[in-house]
């Protein structure tokens, strides 16, 4: 029988999918849920607990309680104000390291997967366990990029990787060469939205989302999903760039049918390195 997984769960279906695919082969899961994040209804379908995400000490009280062998980080997580914070003692040393090291997202997400193996978890991947979630090379719909849409991919590529390098975001738009908007904190979808009013005449943008160099693997993938291409359709763009490989599709079939329904691209490319 697999190892008991703990799912450390975040916004959005990825925990709702793992929970059913371990359901399909037998595995137990247990549940850490974080309040204003999670969703109740996925959490309270199996055995959980909630707890704030500075509780660190609670947290792997909690997962050795539960007799946890692997742990996967799944689903987004706003981060929080430092100051709203009510760290236990294992958090607060937590929070020391983090503002010392002056760290950005993957630098956290780098430092929380030491906390974990320090204590005999396993930290896998998404990849490991929904191995048809990452973006295949090639359109998942019907249309493809042009031309001009290749080179702003290109553009957008370039970009990207100078951001992940900073540890600042994941995703760019570009239209006609031009940067629209840049990833920051606010996350993909504020991103795009911010951007509906930057357009200019002519072909949309495009939305370009890498994974950061020297980046995590196992944790903090770029992430896509049909609410992603419904808000790039929203926003007037005619496209979703992605790294092949590296990106989370949640849904691939429905995000191919919703593009197609909106009559723009979602390509998977192998950036080069």
């Amino acid at each position: 029988m697999p190892p008991k997984l703990g799912i450390l769960a975040g916004k959005g279906e990825l925990p709702r999918r793992l929970i059913e695919a371990c359901h399909a082969e037998g595995r137990e899961v247990f549940v850490i849920a974080f309040p204003g994040e999670t969703d109740r209804a996925v959490a309270e379908s199996v055995s959980h607990a909630w707890l704030p995400i500075a509780q660190v000490g609670g947290i792997l009280r909690a997962l050795h309680e539960a007799q946890v062998e692997e742990v996967v980080l799944a689903g987004a997580i706003r981060r929080p104000s430092f100051l709203s914070l009510k760290p236990d003692r294992r958090g607060l040393s937590l929070l020391g390291k983090i503002t010392r090291g002056r760290m950005g997202d993957d630098g956290i997400l780098s430092l929380a997967v030491a906390e974990l193996e320090s204590e005999g978890f396993r930290v896998v991947g998404l990849d490991e366990l929904l191995p048809d979630t990452l973006a295949p090379e090639g359109p998942l719909g019907r249309l493809k990029p042009d031309d001009s849409a290749d080179s702003d991919i290109s553009r957008g590529f370039e970009v990207a990787v100078a951001l992940g390098r900073v540890d600042v975001g994941q995703a760019v738009i570009v239209q006609h060469g031009a940067v629209l908007g840049v990833e920051a904190i606010e996350g993909t979808d504020a991103l795009i939205a911010r951007c509906a009013d930057l357009k200019r005449d002519g072909p949309g943008g495009i939305l370009v989302k890498v994974s950061k160099p020297g980046q995590e693997q196992r944790v903090d993938l770029p992430t896509i999903g049909v609410r992603t291409v419904t808000a790039a359709a929203a926003a007037g763009l005619r496209g979703i760039a992605i790294e092949a490989g590296a990106t989370v599709v949640v849904g691939r079939q429905a995000v191919a049918k919703a593009a197609d329904q909106a009559g723009l691209f979602v390509v998977g490319v192998r950036f080069p390195r």
